[in-house]
């Protein structure tokens, strides 16, 4: 696309007409919340004059817990429907000065709590690939609408896998940096310290461009990383194969599909080592102990008093608090808002929150180990490939399993990239996973371009 406006053989007003005609045209995908289309124009105009910018042009779609200023920014959610952003996140102020072209505000789980994108107060997003199965969550509607192609790439949130697993299920490409290298300010916070805003996008140079721009130091991030000095990468790489991630629970498809992956590298003259991560079972229980913990406490601002949605039908301040978090909430927020101050109350803190953060740092330091002798991990990014709609509602913990081999990675911190590797005999996408060292993305999004030359399997919806 850049290309073709640095040529001349598509204008920005076109090529941002040609994707909010498509997005009409597939609303059934359900993939936004919001379309700016009138913002879109006008931002299509002023890029057209400004081709020497890095992404002048380029429509762009933000997952609707990031916020933009002018335009809802509901997180998926009945308690912020009408609320109104006053000001853009970091990460849309840096797009909209690199000339991309934000087209509206894409479908997700509420407050971005799911794997599968079926908890938003406005309808579950399809799989473009698969009509009638999930796309993942919770960023599921960035990843359907860069699959689908109404946008060339799209910024999500991920906090357990919440870019890497809506990425997997529908055959695009997902990169989830480290913690601190991309301001969260603008993002409105499910689990402050795992959360971290991701790219999606339709290849691997797409994923880089967008994630240059956003990436940096940001005064207004306490938890934002000045510039970490980039580190050659070497030729052949050692890439480490956690057993834990290859054993009981994995889909036979997409076991193939991951190690067919590895071989392919091997053949290209890089290293395979079997390593060991020896706290990963313990991955699921620590990750949502400590963001359900997290989200009561962030989630405790929504009581009808300060904005958002109010309950008209109260009697008194009690009630109106009650009343407005029971209506305004969807069950999978009230689930976890009562699971988190359950953990954190006075007789069970230590029992659960406390061992939960020891955990973690067993977690952590099993990746520290690992990465003395490797330079990457290479995994499945899901056990399986996309379910059917309504397949796991109603068992929360075979949803929540769904995030085994990603969560890990929010845990200790580290930056991981999904990036489609083959498809199951029905067609369904699947995605590998490349996990690496703090700030080291160059280099997983260097072996990423690599599985995508060598291996291919990406999206074809037409």
């Amino acid at each position: 696309m850049a290309d073709a406006l640095g040529s001349g053989a598509t204008s920005a007003p076109a090529l941002t007409d040609a994707h909010l005609d498509r997005i009409a045209a597939r609303r059934d995908v359900n993939a936004y919340i919001n379309v700016t289309g009138e913002m879109a124009k006008v931002a299509a105009a002023t890029a057209a004059q400004s081709r020497d910018l890095p992404l002048a042009g380029i429509p762009i779609a933000i997952k609707d817990n990031i916020t933009v200023e002018g335009v809802p920014c509901t997180c998926g959610s009945r308690m912020l429907e009408h609320w109104i952003a006053p000001y853009d996140a970091a990460v849309v102020e840096r797009l909209k000065s690199a000339g991309a072209v934000i087209l509206g505000k894409t479908n997700c789980d509420e407050f971005a709590m799911g794997s599968s994108n079926e908890n938003s107060y406005f309808g579950p997003v399809q799989n473009p690939n698969a009509p009638g199965r999930v796309p993942g969550g919770s960023s599921g509607g960035s990843a359907a609408a860069v699959a689908d192609f109404q946008a060339a790439a799209a910024l999500g949130s991920d906090t357990g896998g919440s870019v890497r697993l809506p990425a997997a299920f529908c055959g695009v490409v997902g990169l989830k940096p480290t913690y601190g290298a991309v301001s969260r300010w603008g993002l409105v916070a499910f689990a402050s310290s795992l959360d971290q805003v991701g790219v999606l996008g339709r290849t691997v140079d797409d994923t880089r461009r967008v994630f240059e721009v956003i990436r940096g130091y940001d005064p207004k991030d306490s938890t934002s990383m000045r510039d970490i000095p980039v580190e050659p990468i070497p030729e052949t790489l050692t890439i480490g194969l956690p057993r834990e991630y290859y054993g009981d629970g994995l889909d036979p498809e997409v076991r193939r599909a991951v190690t067919g992956t590895a071989q392919a590298l091997q053949a290209a003259g890089h290293r395979l080592v079997d390593v060991s991560l020896p706290n990963s079972p313990y991955t699921i229980a620590a990750y949502y102990i400590i963001c359900c913990a997290e989200a009561s406490a962030n989630l405790a601002r929504y009581d009808g008093v300060k904005y958002g949605y109010r309950s008209a039908s109260t009697q008194d301040l009690s009630s109106m608090y009650g009343r407005t978090r029971s209506e305004g909430f969807g069950m999978e927020v009230k689930r976890r808002i009562l699971l988190g101050t359950y953990v954190l109350s006075a007789g069970y803190f230590d029992a659960y929150y406390a061992t939960a953060q020891k955990v973690r740092a067993r977690i952590a330091a099993d990746f520290t180990d690992a990465f003395k002798t490797i330079d990457c991990l290479l995994t499945p990014t899901a056990p399986t490939c996309a379910f059917k709609l309504g397949e796991k509602l109603d068992d929360p913990l075979a949803m929540y399993l769904m995030d085994i081999y990603t969560t890990s990675v929010n845990l200790a911190g580290l930056p991981a990239i999904s990036i489609p590797c083959g498809r199951s005999s029905a067609g369904l996408p699947i995605g590998a996973q490349i996990i690496g060292r703090p700030f080291e993305e160059n280099l997983i999004l260097s072996l990423a371009s690599e599985v995508e030359e060598r291996v291919g399997g990406s999206n074809n919806v037409s």
